[in-house]
């Protein structure tokens, strides 16, 4: 029987606009604490506050904002952070910020405490999408990541792309435990009544409806889906884009949108997660350019509504979507392809392989992927399903249960 933990969470760049990471944690921290354990969140905020939620207890230390980042905010007070650890005495110490956080490894490794970072995007991606030269970037990288592996007992990495990196540099102790979706909340049968309704809000009769759900700034480039969309309609496809979410690049695209005349609506960012699904569920296509994405859980979440997304060959989204999706290359004429590829596939036979393949993603399976990387799992019976999901199974052949070594053998550094 494992003995219940209490399992202590950082993370920068979380505010109430962002998506995936936020998403990541709430489930994750909801599921730690239907599996017996004492999940805490560290995030920074415009003011301290404290207040136990459907994830644990979620604590708010004061953090600038970043400037040119839309809002988001980080740890920069080590004293506050340390204090606060500190105080809670943590028996894992889980962090989601492979830089300004990564002092926080060497605190764990002075009190004994067992530490973790996951990581949640690619540096050499990152670097690159910054305009850095690929050799730059990736000699950066590498500089960054081993450092990383060194800081923390354990990396987690949610696919094979991303732990790539660390491969790379023969890290030791890199276990893989992918990502899950709320396959309850987003089932398409949920929407089939209100699916028309609420499509006739966003594309007329015989048009083509597509969806960005992103955060709007350089690194997601959003900007490719009004190259596709532009594309689309030059070749005679009626297609429209609604995009949900916010972000630095928003003036630059809307001003865009207006100029060429295209069809798009934006609609900022959506804060009910039944209004984002019920988008998802209607659209004809998903679109997910981001280059750098390390798991993709906007399109995976398009794929439980049951609806085909396509994705940028160079991130780790091929893997994910499998058949369910179309690859294209970083070009708004290769994201135009592959809409056509998939709306030329019959509706009920790419919103049935769409379903059919999120299934594969349950947030238990998640759950116990990334307890299995902190070494321990559910505490006697108490093991649930992680905020409301309905459940599901890890995909096969992947090693959801973590621990499966992705870099070097051996122990700790």
């Amino acid at each position: 029987m494992n003995t219940p933990l209490r399992i202590v969470r950082l993370a920068n760049f979380v505010t109430p606009v962002s998506g995936g990471l936020r998403t990541a944690l709430r489930h994750l921290g909801a599921g730690y604490l239907a599996a017996g354990h004492e999940p805490v969140l560290i995030v920074p905020g415009p003011r301290r506050r404290e207040e136990h939620t459907e994830q644990g207890l979620v604590i708010t230390l004061p953090g600038p904002v970043v400037p040119g980042s839309g809002g988001y905010r980080v740890l920069t007070d080590r004293r506050a952070v340390t204090r606060a650890l500190a105080s809670l005495a943590p028996d894992r110490l889980e962090v989601s910020d492979r830089t300004t956080l990564r002092w926080t490894g060497a605190w764990a490794r002075r009190t004994g405490v067992r530490a973790a970072m996951v990581s949640h995007e690619s540096a050499t991606g990152l670097l690159g999408a910054w305009g850095l030269p690929a050799p730059v970037a990736r000699t950066l990288a590498d500089r960054l990541n081993s450092r990383t592996a060194q800081a923390y007992d354990t990396v987690i990495c949610t696919t094979d792309w991303a732990a790539g990196e660390f491969r790379r540099i023969g890290a030791a102790r890199v276990v893989r435990a992918p990502l899950g979706v709320d396959l309850a909340r987003l089932d398409p049968d949920r929407f089939a009544h209100s699916r028309e309704q609420t499509r006739a809000r966003y594309a007329g009769r015989g048009q083509v409806l597509l969806v960005l759900c992103s955060r709007l700034s350089a690194e997601k480039r959003p900007e490719r889906a009004l190259d596709a969309l532009a594309e689309l309609r030059r070749r005679g496809t009626p297609a429209v884009l609604t995009v949900a979410g916010t972000g630095p690049l928003l003036p630059r695209l809307a001003a865009r949108a207006r100029r060429q005349r295209l069809p798009v609506r934006f609609l900022g960012h959506l804060s009910g997660r039944e209004a984002v699904a019920e988008l998802l569920a209607c659209a004809d296509v998903v679109l997910a350019p981001g280059p750098v994405e390390t798991f993709g859980l906007a399109a995976l979440e398009a794929l439980a509504c049951g609806t085909p997304v396509a994705v940028s060959r160079h991130s780790a989204l091929p893997s994910i979507v499998g058949p369910a999706g179309a690859v294209a290359d970083d070009t708004g004429a290769a994201f135009a392809e592959a809409v056509r590829e998939l709306l030329d596939r019959p509706v009920h036979e790419r919103r049935a392989v769409a379903r059919a393949r999120a299934e594969e993603y349950g947030w238990p399976a998640a759950v116990a992927g990334f307890l299995a990387a902190h070494g321990t799992g559910a505490v006697g019976e108490a093991a649930g399903t992680a905020a409301g999901d309905g459940g599901g199974t890890g995909r096969p052949g992947t090693g959801t249960a973590a621990g499966t070594a992705l870099g070097a053998a051996g122990g700790p550094r």
